[in-house]
């Protein structure tokens, strides 16, 4: 350890929407179980720009409340949660430089992609992660503790990899997992059975609509009551409570309402636990207007909602798909579809081989369309997709769309999306929300179309794998979504341009290039032409990577 420098460059962020380069930030030492990773490149993702915003408040920023022994998280330096500054940074490959006495699983010298979401360190209302209470890669070393990487089944979240792919296209199967995970994930298909169930009733309820409910789709361990009318004998435990006032907050796993009153509705969307389903029950009424509804939780929290015109729940439940997979036929809407992450579900749904997809890849920016274009179409010609890129202020686009992802975390497009989407159409929320916020949903329109919001945050440790096995074999290049390259000295920058959506694609940061700016591809020509001489038709390459890294070990 000897060799290690005492100070580093950093990227820090230090409160909401401030972000400095502190030039010595301290290397820490690793203790008994930790380990120190130096980073060879990290992606900037939209993800940190909730950070940067939300700070302290970022549901992956506040304390973790179980998991973990606490005396743990008190000798670990890198763990800063709530207003202790943080490094931001989550898409990236290490190599160990050091390790402590303890530190079984891994030894210097070995490269890894880093799985950032430790899913069983629970917060209060998500879980630990690398680059939020965790300090991330945008700094030249990185202390991380085996006791946190290590998931209860044993299974590390540093993964294996070669020195055969370039450090770049290894770093960015982290944002191409996430978007893998918006698709393979499964959706709760029936009723909790170890659950609480909450049941509201503004009108009167039989016991038949129960029997049929728990017959097809199993029935909770408990249930809360809260109706005018007398509570239906069931055979599983029923607790009566006055009104829903009464009740806490994200304490059901099913909440089941019978009625039309939009004021209801609204205030049980906050009853819903984390993976909890909302199931409205119309019985022939119409709420009359837009409803206020928790879209954030939809992504964060993992809620789901159905529901029938009808007065039987078990109707509301066919709805629900078993994964959250685009369907044979499906015309597939991507709203941002120029944006690096936007391009990358275009190009994932056009190469997935499904029958008969249709890919609309809509933008405001025809520019960043025209980038877009220049690597879709091809794929879409190869794999017999028919592939539509759009300008909605330009462009009209009458179609119904069976699968709309949206792209940009805005509570309008969630609402204006159930009116372009077909019946029973699935609307994937992608673009994080925060879990707080709301918007004036037509559950109406919702309800009639048999619709269903689905949304994912994150990806799993098999999500990785299963991406950076495409890589490894060739069928996915990753590089094909970096636009841009920087140093720490661009990198502030670089966060702004993904703020502002300036450059179409993923901005990677190369530690090593320490006083390199920020540098678009299309720049690569008049700024570095050695470099540049190594792209693939315009592409990023191992070849580019190399030549880059060889210039500034040099320099």
């Amino acid at each position: 350890m000897a060799d290690l420098p005492k100070t580093q460059y950093a990227v820090q962020l230090v409160g909401p929407d401030e972000l400095i380069l502190n030039r010595s930030k301290e290397v820490f030492r690793p203790g008994r179980h930790q380990i120190l990773c130096r980073v060879e490149v990290v992606g900037l993702c939209f993800s940190d720009l909730k950070l940067l915003n939300q700070f302290s408040s970022h549901v992956r920023k506040s304390e973790i409340v179980s998991g973990i022994d606490t005396g743990v998280l008190k000798e670990i330096p890198s763990y800063v949660p709530g207003e202790a500054p943080t490094v931001p940074g989550h898409e990236t490959v290490v190599t160990i430089e050091a390790v402590g006495p303890g530190v079984e699983n891994v030894k210097p010298g070995e490269r890894f992609l880093v799985q950032t979401d430790y899913r069983w360190l629970r917060t209060a209302n998500s879980n630990g992660a690398f680059g939020y209470n965790f300090e991330g890669a945008l700094q030249e070393y990185v202390l991380m503790d085996e006791r946190v990487i290590l998931s209860p089944e044993g299974e590390s979240m540093l993964i294996p990899v070669s020195e055969e792919l370039s450090a770049s296209a290894i770093a960015l199967v982290e944002p191409w997992a996430c978007v893998e995970d918006a698709y393979v994930s499964e959706e709760r298909t029936s009723i909790k059975t170890d659950g609480r169930m909450l049941v509201v009733a503004d009108v009167k309820i039989g016991k038949d609509a129960f029997e049929n409910l728990f017959g097809r789709y199993g029935k909770p361990a408990q249930i809360t009551w809260v109706s005018k009318s007398e509570a239906v004998e069931l055979d599983v435990p029923v607790k009566i409570v006055a009104d829903v006032s009464e009740l806490g907050d994200a304490g059901y796993d099913d909440v089941i309402y019978f009625g039309s009153d939009a004021n209801t509705v609204e205030a049980l969307f906050a009853k819903i636990a984390t993976r909890g389903l909302s199931n409205i029950v119309l019985c022939g009424g119409k709420f009359g207007r837009d409803v206020v509804t928790m879209v954030g939780r939809v992504h964060y929290g993992g809620i789901r909602i159905v529901g029938t015109t009808g007065s039987e729940p078990a109707d509301s439940m066919e709805v629900i798909p078993e994964t959250d997979e685009i369907r044979e036929g499906d015309k597939i809407n991507v709203i941002g579809a120029g944006g690096p992450m936007g391009a990358m579900h275009v190009i994932r749904n056009i190469c997935q081989g499904v029958k008969g997809a249709r890919v609309f890849a809509g933008d405001l920016d025809d520019n960043r369309l025209q980038i877009l274009t220049r690597i879709a179409e091809p794929l879409a010609e190869k794999n017999g997709v028919e592939y539509r890129p759009y300008n909605p202020t330009k462009d009209e686009i009458t179609a119904a769309f069976d699968y709309t992802v949206l792209m940009a975390p805005v509570p309008g497009l969630v609402a204006a999306s159930l009116h372009s989407a077909a019946r029973r159409g699935l609307i994937n929320i992608f673009a994080g929300i925060p879990a707080t916020v709301t918007a004036k949903i037509d559950l109406d329109t919702y309800i009639e179309k048999q619709l269903y919001f689905i949304g994912t945050s994150g990806s799993t440790l098999d999500d990785m794998k299963r991406m950076l096995e495409k890589a490894e074999s060739g069928r996915l290049d990753t590089n094909v979504s970096v636009a841009a390259i920087t140093g720490f000295e661009g990198a502030t920058e670089g966060i702004r341009a993904v703020e502002n959506r300036s450059i179409a694609g993923k901005i990677v940061v190369y530690p090593a290039c320490r006083d390199m700016g920020l540098v678009t591809l299309e720049e690569l020509n008049e700024r570095m032409p050695e470099v540049a001489a190594r792209l693939n038709n315009g592409l990023w390459t191992k070849e580019a990577e190399d030549k880059l890294l060889e210039m500034y070990q040099n320099s």
